[in-house]
């Protein structure tokens, strides 16, 4: 398990619950599916399915929020979103909340990936768009306030990294982030999670943008983020140019990036992608301002 506060999830409680709620869809093929995402559990349910299920309690809302946004959003962008098609209640031993959607077909975008324009351009299309959705009623999104909400986080966890990574740097180009102006339009929507498994590729574009978990609206910075996460040097420009990021907004979101330094020892055991995503956007940052970006 990947949190001291995780809930017990396998194929078995799938299963009951199914066929407790879903008896027509309980023969279906069940398969785990490999464990990207450290707030929910996907099963694939026959071919066309899948079924998705909060790890914890602070994953718990994610079910309604997307049942009830997810329809609205999809109208909004130029990719494909997870179709909700019910909610199952708890039971069987299991407090929460969880869902069925439709499966999207796809592959999750590689290190080959972060040199492809085509990439880059399609994931700075979608935040553009998503940004112009209507935000009447919308939550607060995970990742959407200030970046001094991170500030102990940070330090903690950079300390943490000792002997990994080059901890001075990262805190000069942190403390730096912090000086940057503060998002002062209005909140805007973002997803707040663009990494690798939650982008799904067709033919090396992109084809669907999965786990709205950390989506809300607030500073749409931290949707500048796959930058440094997914891309590299020569690819961030077309992100940014498709994206439409100014220079502050940039800045920050190469700040947002900066927080998956928790990744590195928090999931060194439990989730090697996650702890494997902290190094490469660490890497990426300094490489950037090493390069003399502005932060």
């Amino acid at each position: 398990m990947m949190h001291d506060d995780e809930y017990f999830i396998d194929a078995d409680l799938v299963r009951r619950l199914l066929a407790a709620q879903f008896p027509q869809w309980a023969p279906l093929p069940l398969r785990p599916v490999e464990a990207w995402g450290t707030g929910n559990a996907i099963y694939r349910l026959g071919d066309d399915l899948s079924v998705r299920l909060p790890r914890i309690p602070s994953a718990a809302g994610d079910v309604r929020f997307e049942r009830e946004w997810l329809p609205r959003l999809a109208t909004m962008v130029p990719v494909a979103l997870p179709e909700p098609l019910t909610i199952g209640e708890p039971g069987e031993g299991y407090p929460e909340q969880w869902a069925v959607n439709r499966w999207l077909h796809g592959t999750h975008p590689t290190e080959a990936d972060a040199d492809s324009h085509d990439f880059a351009h399609g994931l700075g299309e979608f935040v553009a768009r998503l940004r112009q959705a209507d935000t009447t009623g919308a939550r607060p999104g995970y990742r959407g306030g200030p970046l001094r909400t991170r500030d102990a986080y940070v330090r903690e966890w950079t300390a943490k990294a000792e002997g990994e990574i080059d901890t001075e740097a990262v805190l000069d180009v942190w403390q730096a982030s912090l000086d940057l102006p503060e998002w002062d339009g209005p909140p805007v929507w973002t997803h707040g999670d663009l990494l690798a498994g939650n982008v799904l590729l067709d033919g090396g574009r992109l084809h669907a943008v999965i786990d709205f978990g950390a989506a809300g609206i607030g500073d749409p910075a931290c949707d500048a983020l796959p930058a440094w996460t997914l891309l590299n040097a020569e690819t961030r420009p077309t992100f940014r140019a498709a994206a439409g990021f100014d220079d502050a907004t940039w800045a920050r979101g190469r700040a947002w990036a900066l927080t998956f330094v928790g990744g590195i020892t928090y999931y060194r055991q439990t989730n090697p992608p996650m702890a494997d995503l902290g190094h490469r956007a660490v890497a990426e940052v300094l490489q950037d301002t090493a390069t003399g970006q502005p932060v």
